[in-house]
């Protein structure tokens, strides 16, 4: 259920206050909670209690690295197409609305000026754009489940701003559509006409898409930064060929119990850790080690999974206790992690939407005030919740970390902080 630096500093804050927490970090790219407590004074499902009650999900990881990261890279993907698809569609239907909203400032036939010009069309021409704009709202309903959701948990977000922003600017359109059917049917052609020209759709539209824009291109970072999880994955072979009463058995390789016998041929990946009890050849670890010359084994000498070669192994080391599954438990670990401006972009992201609303609603009383009319200190306001919707706080950082962590790891490089890669900034001379 997050979607900003602002859900991340609720659900920190939600986690660190529960009596027995030491630590809580929480991961807006990989969705994560890692969480450091005493466990006399608390349990896991009670911070994951506690999470749910703050209005997000929560859940308790209870599958192993592997299954982990492969259900993030599949989510990531899944999370791409359907952004890509709601961005093409509202971009679409925006354009239509655009159109017919600035139809007598562009290039039109003259039916279009016909059938939506002049105050006896008002309420024909505010209709059809309201009717436009509803699909997009349908699209993009999330923004408001979301938005609305985390204002009702005192906790706004991001979405909070867009879902007021836009909402703003659906129901002033809703309120002209009300004042021109009035001025119309009251002989007042100059009160249609005005309200005519103060309709918002096509922005409330405009900000949807624009944001969906963003969400689209968020969404293909992540996926970016779980393919080196999941070329690490690849790494380690799905299926090893078992030594069972003298036969070879080919099996899952999740399916390989410590002390089974493994037979490795010429261009296979080891499946799991172990020693070789027959045979030699060199073993190609570079998948571990970044070296790039093979490794002569023989019997007695230890093997790591995802390394290549031809020989029987004893498994020692199985599924998320192998070398290859620790890698990436600490690219996933690093990517968690935070560096010193993703903590200040966090605590800023904590008061920033709260701050927004209140300095939307000082312009609001603030115009009124001087004496300007309702809809002119109302438009004001709307503006400022408008321009403050695109947040990339929280997101960026976490982005780069996690990207250097999985580039670095899939080259033999392995990062293990955030931190470390913040002050790579200083660093002015490598020796090898």
């Amino acid at each position: 259920g997050m979607t900003c630096a602002a859900c991340v500093a609720r659900v920190e804050k939600t986690a660190a206050k529960l009596p027995g927490m030491h630590k809580a970090a929480v991961s807006l790219l990989t969705n994560t909670l890692e969480a450091e407590f005493d466990e006399s004074a608390l349990s896991a499902g009670e911070i994951a209690a506690a999470v749910r009650k703050a209005g997000y999900g929560a859940t308790l990881r209870e599958a192993g690295q592997e299954r982990t990261a492969q259900s993030a890279g599949e989510l990531a993907e899944q999370a791409q197409q359907q952004a890509k698809k709601r961005l093409i569609a509202s971009c679409i239907l925006l354009a239509v609305l655009m159109y017919i909203a600035m139809h007598h400032m562009l290039p039109a036939p003259a039916f279009l000026h016909h059938l939506f010009g002049g105050a006896e069309n008002s309420v024909v021409f505010a209709f059809t754009q309201f009717l436009l704009l509803l699909p997009i709202l349908l699209l993009n309903r999330q923004y408001f489940t979301s938005g609305f959701s985390k204002l009702l948990h005192g906790a706004p977000n991001m979405d909070t701003l867009i879902a007021v922003g836009s909402g703003s600017a659906l129901a002033y359109g809703v309120f002209a559509i009300f004042r021109m059917a009035w001025g119309l049917g009251h002989g007042n052609p100059a009160l249609a006409e005005q309200y005519m020209h103060d309709l918002y759709f096509e922005a409330a539209g405009m900000i949807l898409t624009l944001i969906s824009l963003g969400k689209y291109l968020e969404a293909r970072s992540r996926g970016k930064t779980t393919e080196a999880i999941s070329k690490l994955m690849d790494l380690a072979p799905k299926t090893a060929t078992l030594l069972r009463d003298g036969q070879e058995v080919e099996i899952p390789a999740e399916q390989i119990a410590v002390g089974d016998i493994l037979v490795v041929r010429a261009g296979q990946s080891i499946p799991a850790d172990g020693i070789i009890v027959e045979g030699h050849g060199a073993i190609d670890a570079s998948a571990l080690t970044g070296e790039s010359v093979p490794e002569e084994k023989t019997v007695g000498d230890r093997v790591a999974a995802a390394c290549g070669g031809y020989f029987q192994m004893r498994a020692e080391k199985v599924g998320g206790d192998t070398a290859i599954s620790g890698i990436i438990a600490l690219v996933e670990q690093a990517a968690a992690s935070k560096a010193p401006i993703s903590k200040l972009a966090d605590r800023i992201a904590g008061i920033f939407v709260p701050v927004v609303m209140g300095i939307s609603a000082v312009t609001l009383a603030a115009w009124l005030i001087s004496g300007s009319g309702f809809e002119f200190a109302f438009n004001c306001a709307i503006a400022v919740l408008v321009i403050s919707c695109p947040c990339a706080l929280g997101l960026a950082t976490p982005v780069a970390i996690m990207a250097a962590t999985g580039a670095g790891a899939s080259r033999g490089i392995l990062i293990k902080s955030a931190e470390a890669i913040e002050q790579l900034a200083k660093v002015d001379t490598v020796v090898l």
